[in-house]
């Protein structure tokens, strides 16, 4: 059995924490894949097989991805197109994806005996249209969210299908996944959704407005976004926080469901709720 490696060494202990899912990897008897660009940091590791990240994913069971909540997201993007299981082992300050805490590298052997879940998680497909075109493709699975680019509110439309869903003055709009409701959306104001559900979330950036509030739409739906920038200020497109483009006059944004799905690790007994409590709401507990 083949695992591949996607750390983040910019996350503190990451670097040991790599060193140390590595060695307990190979006590295991499996086989260890990591990508060419950190054979500088992991080279003296005799066992370790460099090579090309996505194509090693190919032809491998397991993912692991070790840092933050970020650092998960940007190995599920990098990946979605291998049916590789990815597991999320927190380096980072929240880790709320993460299937293990760095002091919790004991339960790696679970995963040769089968004792863990698969969470399918949905991502979501924004298409860029400009001019009757499509210029820009993003994936995400957490969230994809258009704010305000300027000092002023912009107004947009939005619409389900072929339906007008409303007219809107605000910061910005994000549209999430269930996975990504307890990230910008939960601060925008929008609710928690389990993350095995199906479904598209959208929660207005201070909308201004006493009447506005989140919707949640089918999978299915295709949810298209009309700025009207000859108003307001224009809108910047992010997906996941990571892109971001600059939209223009009479630009569209179609948000679907993707093709693409994320088959997350999930090794703890605990509920999604248990888990939520624990890690949410920890800032109140100190």
């Amino acid at each position: 059995m083949k695992v591949v490696i996607y750390p983040n060494f910019r996350k503190q202990y990451a670097p040991e924490v790599t060193r140390a899912v590595c060695q307990a990897l190979h006590q295991m008897g499996l086989e260890i894949g990591v990508d060419q660009i950190h054979r500088n940091a992991l080279g003296d590791i005799s066992y370790i097989d460099f090579g090309n990240l996505c194509e090693m994913a190919e032809q491998a069971e397991f993912a692991i991805a070790i840092g933050g909540d970020g650092t998960i997201l940007k190995c599920a993007r990098k990946l979605m197109r291998s049916d590789v299981k990815l597991l999320g082992i927190n380096t980072g300050r929240l880790g709320f994806m993460a299937a293990l805490e760095s002091d919790e590298l004991d339960q790696l052997p679970r995963l040769l005996t089968g004792e863990y879940r698969v969470s399918q998680r949905m991502m979501l497909r924004a298409a860029l249209w400009r001019e009757g075109k499509e210029i820009g493709v993003y994936t995400a699975l957490n969230d994809v969210y258009a704010s305000r680019y300027g000092g002023r509110m912009s107004d947009f439309s939005v619409y389900a299908d072929d339906s007008l869903i409303g007219r809107y003055r605000a910061d910005g709009v994000v549209f999430s996944t269930p996975t990504g409701s307890t990230a910008y959306s939960l601060s925008a104001g929008g609710p928690i959704i389990e993350p095995d559900l199906s479904c598209i979330e959208m929660t207005l950036i201070c909308p201004h407005s006493l009447f506005a509030r989140p919707v949640l739409f089918s999978a299915d739906r295709r949810i298209t976004l009309v700025p009207e920038h000859y108003k307001t200020a224009t809108l910047s497109l992010s997906a996941d926080g990571n892109e971001s483009v600059e939209m223009q006059p009479e630009d569209r944004v179609v948000l679907t469901r993707s093709s693409h799905t994320v088959s997350l690790v999930e090794m703890t007994d605990s509920h999604f709720f248990d888990s939520l409590n624990g890690k949410m709401m920890h800032a109140l507990k100190e």
